[in-house]
């Protein structure tokens, strides 16, 4: 007799939010285990961020403070808990959730990492197109700084499918004045 052994989930409970940003509007989804998803739509970019009237569970009330805070001054999310992240890509043990883990816990604000030197602190040195996916298909950018990784020569490099260009060097510069000047 085969049993199945099949583990029983409950699905999410989703909740969405539109919060606007600097860089654009930001529509967060999230459960009351975490942040499932944030997206930069790249439509009009506001200089203070403003986030619907609307009760949210804590997680994303959490992500929305974060933001808030990130957005005042990048350098202030250090003082701030950051929310939960409940996407299934990072509860595997795949590459791209080591690779992605390793980029939110060891490249902070401020600081950038090629693909290759990320390739390598995630354990292997020769998967630098695997972590070049891994970033785009990173379910929270923000939240997982996708944005601070760069070219080995230096060159600033894609963001959003090449859509982002722009608002990545927006994002570096907001976090390093001093080393990233806008054109």
């Amino acid at each position: 007799m085969k049993t199945d052994m099949t583990e029983h989930r409950t699905a999410c409970m989703l909740q969405s939010v539109s919060l606007q940003s600097p860089v654009g509007e930001l529509l967060l989804s999230g459960c009351e285990k975490g942040v499932h998803t944030i997206t930069i739509t790249m439509e009009t970019a506001h200089s203070a961020v403003r986030c619907a009237d609307v009760e949210l569970n804590a997680e994303l009330q959490q992500c929305v403070l974060w933001l808030q805070s990130y957005f005042s001054s990048a350098n202030s999310v250090s003082s701030v808990t950051p929310p939960a992240i409940h996407h299934p890509l990072l509860h595997t043990d795949s590459f791209s959730a080591r690779v992605l883990r390793t980029l939110q816990d060891r490249v902070s604000v401020g600081q950038t990492v090629s693909y290759r030197q990320l390739a390598e602190m995630a354990g292997n040195e020769r998967a630098v197109r695997a972590v070049g996916g891994a970033m785009r298909r990173n379910p929270v950018p923000l939240l997982i700084p996708c944005h601070r990784v760069l070219c080995s020569s230096g060159a600033i490099g894609g963001f959003m499918g090449g859509k982002g260009t722009e608002i990545k060097r927006w994002l570096l510069q907001h976090e390093n004045p001093d080393h990233f000047k806008t054109p």
